[in-house]
């Protein structure tokens, strides 16, 4: 598994960022999409329809970006999981302490809320209260799953060998790994 100080040759061109949920992968990816110079698709943006309703065409819309020959993306959903890592180069593990990812989850979450912002499809983020009765609220979501990595990325270096895995661990490595990648113009 890489690092952060680990240089990339070739540069990355299907990029997949895994991590907790409210670790950051969206903003991050969006990152090394920008540096890269190469198209970043918000996979839960093809996932949920009006109303929080997954959408008919998802697992088509990803098997259609990933047919290109670049491109960035978060790593969720176990029904294309298998398709992502079986397309994608490298993939970004932003494996940062659990504190850190509550944190930031916990943060986003209630902005996002307060502002009522949207976030696909029409979609806002439900009243707050409901983390007290809905099992699956994000927050809630996040506190249960957040070891899930741990126990599904280290097996990919065995069983997808044309993977190039790089954990990051803090926020000074991801943007020390970001910035170290190749400009789209160089």
């Amino acid at each position: 598994m890489l690092g952060a100080d680990d240089v990339l040759d070739p540069p990355p061109r299907r990029v997949l960022v895994a991590g907790v949920t409210g670790v950051g992968k969206t903003t991050t990816a969006g990152r090394i999409s920008r540096r890269l110079g190469v198209p970043h698709t918000e996979i839960d943006a093809l996932f949920h329809g009006p109303g929080w309703v997954p959408r008919p065409t998802f697992e088509a819309d990803v098997e259609a970006f990933t047919a290109e020959p670049a491109w960035v993306t978060e790593w969720q959903y176990h029904q294309v999981r298998p398709l992502l890592v079986e397309r994608a180069d490298t993939m970004v593990w932003l494996d940062l302490p659990v504190l850190v990812a509550l944190w930031r989850l916990v943060r986003r979450t209630v902005r996002r809320r307060a502002r009522r912002i949207e976030l696909w499809n029409g979609n806002v983020e439900p009243p707050l209260w409901t983390v007290l009765v809905n099992r699956d609220h994000i927050i809630r979501w996040g506190l249960r799953t957040r070891r899930k990595m741990q126990a599904q990325v280290p097996p990919l270096e065995d069983t997808a060998p044309h993977l190039r895995i790089v954990r990051l661990r803090s926020k000074a490595e991801v943007d020390a790994w970001v910035h170290r990648l190749p400009r789209a113009s160089e």
